[in-house]
């Protein structure tokens, strides 16, 4: 197998910008020849610009996929940016009243590790009120490990003590050093495969959609793109929270600025 060329890389980086609206930097040129190595070892390929060809023939649906997954940096834990999970927790305990569903978007969740820290947070809070959390992201690989729930122990140490122990069970045997997040908190949390940068599905309208740590790979006009589509799902007076080193500047002006980084759509 060839190294990979700066042609063959911006062949990359324009097949991720083009699936997913990531812009790729130059400086990620030993990441991508890493993880897609394998994949020409799979096939029997010499070069990456032979790889591309065979992702971009029209007749490998699966390998697309796979190479979407490969390629899409995927970085999460439990309740990060606790002060998010604090606003949550403050919108969910006003809602325990009301007999409609209080629902909550990860919108990038990668590992899942976002959505169950909201499970959490919503069960603790709401008792008999429903609540529904959805997580969805473009790799169908972090999907599969979100679904599983399955997690190494030092992937825990975020969340707070007294949800560690109500919601997450103690790994022994072959699951030694690990913990699974409980079955019924489990069953709440819904895992589907979503690409924000296309026309989005009917999944319904949210209280609160987490759209964090995503825009960061996203170019100016694909921010405006999937902000404007994901804010469309937000309900009425709903709030969309983004990652702290994020900005709506110049972005959107259909959802206004009411805490850090936390943003509410006008009736």
């Amino acid at each position: 197998m060839k190294p990979i060329t700066d042609p063959e890389l911006a062949q990359f980086q324009r097949f991720i910008f083009d699936k997913a609206g990531i812009t790729m930097s130059a400086q990620k040129k030993a990441l991508v020849m890493g993880r897609l190595a394998r994949r020409l070892e799979f096939h029997s390929l010499e070069t990456f610009s032979q790889y591309f060809h065979l992702l971009t023939s029209g007749h490998h649906a699966d390998e697309v996929q796979i190479a979407i997954d490969l390629l899409t940096t995927n970085e999460t834990y439990f309740f990060r940016e606790m002060k998010h999970f604090d606003f949550l927790r403050e919108k969910a305990l006003a809602a325990r009243s009301r007999s409609e569903s209080f629902r909550v978007w990860s919108a990038a969740s990668s590992s899942g590790e976002e959505a169950y820290s909201l499970a959490m947070v919503l069960a603790d809070c709401l008792e008999t009120t429903p609540w529904e959390v959805l997580g969805t992201d473009i790799s169908t690989r972090v999907l599969h490990s979100a679904a599983q729930a399955l997690y190494p122990m030092e992937r825990g140490r975020h969340i707070p003590q007294n949800y560690l122990r109500r919601f997450c069970l103690k790994g022994s045997g072959e699951h030694e050093g690990k913990f699974l997040v409980e079955r019924n908190l489990r069953s709440r949390v819904q895992f589907r495969q979503l690409n924000l940068n296309v026309a989005l599905p009917s999944i319904g309208s949210f209280d609160m959609i987490f759209l964090r740590n995503v825009m960061i790979y996203f170019s100016d006009e694909t921010k405006r793109d999937v902000v404007e589509r994901v804010i469309t799902a937000l309900k009425p007076d709903g709030y969309l929270c983004i990652g702290h080193s994020e900005s709506l500047h110049k972005i959107t002006e259909s959802v206004q600025q009411v805490a850090p980084s936390v943003f509410r759509k006008a009736q």
